[in-house]
């Protein structure tokens, strides 16, 4: 089996990565990447994405130190979603939760 897998991007040249705790198996966070963020992600060991509200690339943690380092790079069987296995430095969310996944939708 081929270790190197091609990822495919969308029309707009991203693709969704899902961060999980490489130890607690807990879904941190939902971001964009595009093939720089990807490349820089690889090559640095540290994750970084594209936003897409800032049109610019970013690396998580740059600002508050909550750095994510990259433990291992999945992609799924479509080749259209990226799993980040990582070792966070501190709260993924930015408002100082573990994860951003801390709410619950209530019922209708």
């Amino acid at each position: 089996m081929n270790n190197e897998m091609q990822v495919n991007f969308d029309k707009h040249g991203l693709i969704p990565a899902v961060l999980q705790d490489s130890v607690t198996n807990m879904v941190l966070m939902v971001a964009w990447m595009n093939s720089d963020a990807l490349k820089m992600t690889q090559e640095s060991g540290e994750a970084h994405f594209w936003s897409r509200s800032r049109q610019e690339l970013w690396h998580k943690g740059a600002t508050s130190g909550n750095t994510m380092r990259v433990d291992q790079v999945l992609v799924d069987c479509d080749s259209d979603t990226l799993l980040l296995r990582v070792a966070p430095n501190g709260p993924a969310c930015h408002t100082g939760e573990k994860t951003c996944f801390y709410r619950e939708v209530g019922s209708p």
